[in-house]
């Protein structure tokens, strides 16, 4: 058996950064910016006022001053010509400043008789102008690979990009495994279960960015399972759900050879998920997970997200562990590196009672597994433990 780490690192080999496309602006938010993108002008591209009042020459502004208003200007429609000694223009937030003037007026220091206006209270020294360009400049960029979020599709928008270079989105295929299973809504003989680890993991990998399939139950037979890899065809990451194990049973590992599988390695030296083998198959990594529903959970978050991320190109591939205070105290762990579900909260960090990785409901009532070294002692509640977010 190997270690995660060098279980992590093998499945790294495997994949690769995927190509760029170009989306509209609206399909951009979640996408990962593949490319730097520039400013295609200055925002704002004049400067403009930035509260509603008047605009006047700073050198003439005092405290009981008086202007004569000219004329208005307002956003999308700029007052023509210069302002003279004496004038000021009314002039509404977001609206080009007039020629000749540099200083706003806010409205509630003014008093205004028809087209005369006295500055009756201090107006202070900013000048509530926003010069031009400084939000940004033509050529400033967005730097890539990012996530990109909705202040970054705006930002995008204000550079006037209607297209945006992202990554493609990496393609993954699930197969589950095994006679005892039927699709959610079918309805199961008295020996079946329902299939419930590929909606997880789709779940999980389409919000990390991934095109995720779904394939049909592959059956206990060699037919069953070679048709599977042939629905297959196409992917980055073959997943397969079940059947990696040493039963009479367990045949994705032999399909998988006559197939002409590079196998990378098989068992990973932790708790849940020991089960769990990858290799090639032609130009897609393959991965075999445990059938077990929290043992498939815990490697799509320990290994299938990694993958993806690297895929897109994101330099934090990496799950980021944290650490947290144990609300309780826990026993000794054995030897394998132990991820055990938990409730991060107010008072620390809970590990479940129950840690049988078949109990999805155990899963879902989790929002953290907590990371026991292999050999680890056991803890008194308040001992820092490490820990990762689910």
């Amino acid at each position: 058996m190997i270690s995660v780490d060098e279980a992590r690192a093998l499945l790294f080999d495997l994949v690769a950064p995927v190509s760029s496309e170009q989306v509209p602006l609206t399909e951009a938010a979640g996408r990962v910016l593949a490319t730097e993108i520039a400013a295609t002008r200055n925002q704002p591209p004049f400067a403009a006022s930035s509260m509603d009042g008047y605009a006047v020459n700073a050198a003439e502004v005092e405290l009981h001053a008086m202007f004569k208003v000219i004329g208005e200007a307002a956003a999308g429609h700029r007052f023509d010509g210069p302002l003279r000694a004496g004038q000021a223009v009314r002039i509404f937030t977001g609206a080009p400043m007039p020629q000749g003037a540099d200083f706003v007026v806010i409205q509630e220091d003014v008093d205004r008789r028809g087209d005369l206006i006295t500055i009756a209270r201090a107006p202070g020294s900013k000048s509530n102008v926003r010069p031009a360009g400084v939000d940004f400049t033509t050529g400033t960029t967005i730097s890539a690979p990012r996530l990109l979020r909705p202040e970054d599709i705006a930002l995008i928008a204000a550079m006037n990009h209607a297209q945006v270079p992202v990554a493609r989105k990496p393609r993954i295929a699930l197969i589950s495994t095994g006679n005892e299973l039927v699709m959610p809504g079918d309805q199961p003989g008295p020996d079946q279960i329902i299939a419930s680890n590929t909606f997880g993991l789709k779940a999980l990998l389409d919000r990390a960015g991934a095109e995720t399939r779904i394939l049909p139950i592959a059956r206990d037979t060699l037919s069953s399972l070679e048709t599977a890899f042939g629905l297959a065809q196409g992917a980055d990451i073959v997943v397969t759900i079940g059947g990696a194990s040493v039963g009479d049973h367990d045949l994705v590992s032999d399909v998988a050879q006559r197939l002409g599988v590079e196998q990378s390695f098989y068992k990973v030296r932790m708790r849940p998920g020991k089960p769990l083998m990858a290799g090639r198959l032609g130009s897609s990594a393959m991965v075999g997970l445990p059938g077990n529903p929290v043992s498939a959970m815990v490697c799509g978050y320990l290994f299938l997200l990694p993958m993806v991320r690297r895929m897109l190109g994101l330099d934090v591939a990496l799950p980021a562990f944290q650490s947290a205070p144990l609300a309780a105290p826990i026993g000794p762990n054995g030897p394998r590196e132990h991820y055990m579900r938990a409730e991060f909260g107010a008072d620390g960090i809970r590990v479940c009672d129950d840690q049988d990785s078949s109990l999805l409901s155990v899963l879902a009532q989790a929002n953290a597994l907590v990371v026991r070294p292999p050999g680890d002692p056991s803890r008194a509640a308040g001992e820092q433990v490490q820990f990762l977010p689910i």
